[in-house]
């Protein structure tokens, strides 16, 4: 007797309701919220600080998180251009457009 198996299921994705803030921002996103909150160029250490005391975001363990996110905003920057959240202000320092 032979069974027949059922297809998978599909996983449900999950989307982010709009205006909730409860939920985890990612890296890029609380970066770029606490860029707009401050109005002037930071640093990516001072941006993962103030990151890190608001409750944004903070590093699930990582040893170089400034860096990753120096990577992740050039990354953005060069990759949307014009469309990109972040604009380099000098060296080593971004702002929010």
């Amino acid at each position: 007797m032979a069974t027949s198996k059922s297809p998978k299921k599909a996983k449900s994705k999950k989307t982010k309701a709009a205006g909730t803030d409860n939920q985890k921002l990612s890296a890029l996103d609380a970066a770029a919220k606490v860029l707009a909150e401050t109005g002037k160029p930071m640093s990516c250490k001072e941006m993962i600080e103030a990151m890190a005391q608001k409750g944004y975001w903070s590093s699930p363990g990582g040893k170089t998180p400034a860096s990753t996110l120096y990577s992740r905003i050039t990354k953005d920057i060069s990759t949307k251009g014009k469309e990109s959240r972040f604009q380099k202000t000098d060296r080593g320092r971004f702002a929010r457009t």
